[in-house]
């Protein structure tokens, strides 16, 4: 089965690929000794990560033995093409120490806090004309051509910048942009003169 960890610090390709299998054989196994082998190893390095990012000792021994369980949890999800272990699982330290901070976050707000209090209701006028924009925006982009079409909604509706939009089509990055632009015009010369 499992060998113990040897004495050297450094991660040499033996090693990992011990820690590889530990993380397998908690995945299929649930494997004690697999866990122990990863826990010996990881829980001080990710409290001294976590110290380092400005946890203090408790805390950081909390989100030690959080990101452990998380280990123990979620072994099956491990995948070595994508990740070495020792990356996989301080990643998932890094993330449960924004996490505690988001939470440290949430519990210093005031209830008086601005972002905490609900939005006012708006206006039914208000509700009115936005419904109507939308209806006009809508049709308008319907007479757009294809090629222009679908590059708007991966800006606007996928969030994609420009360079994300051309390797995803396959375009270069000026007929991506010429294209939008276009789309604006064509959309601006149809909707100003009902705004």
């Amino acid at each position: 089965m499992l060998e113990p960890v040897p004495e050297t610090k450094g991660q040499d390709l033996s090693e990992r690929e011990r820690f590889v299998q530990a993380l397998q054989d908690i995945a299929e196994h649930q494997s004690r000794q697999a866990f122990a082998l990863l826990f010996e190893f990881f829980a001080p390095r990710i409290k001294s990560y976590m110290l380092r990012l400005g946890a203090d000792e408790m805390l950081a021994e909390e989100l030690a033995q959080e990101v452990m369980i998380t280990v123990w949890q979620k072994a099956g999800q491990f995948d070595r093409t994508q990740a070495s272990p020792s990356t996989w699982i301080f990643r998932i330290a890094r993330n449960r120490r924004i996490d505690a901070y988001r939470r440290q976050k949430t519990l210093d707000a005031g209830t008086d806090e601005p972002a905490l209090l609900p939005a006012e209701l708006p206006h039914p006028e208000d509700s009115f004309d936005v419904v109507q924009i939308e209806e006009r925006v809508r049709a308008a982009i319907v007479d757009l051509p294809d090629e222009q079409l679908v590059l708007l909604k991966a800006a606007f509706f996928d969030g994609l910048s420009h360079s994300e939009i051309a390797k995803k089509v396959d375009l270069p990055l000026g007929t991506v942009k010429s294209r939008i632009r276009l789309a604006f015009q064509k959309l601006r010369s149809k909707l100003e003169p009902e705004f």
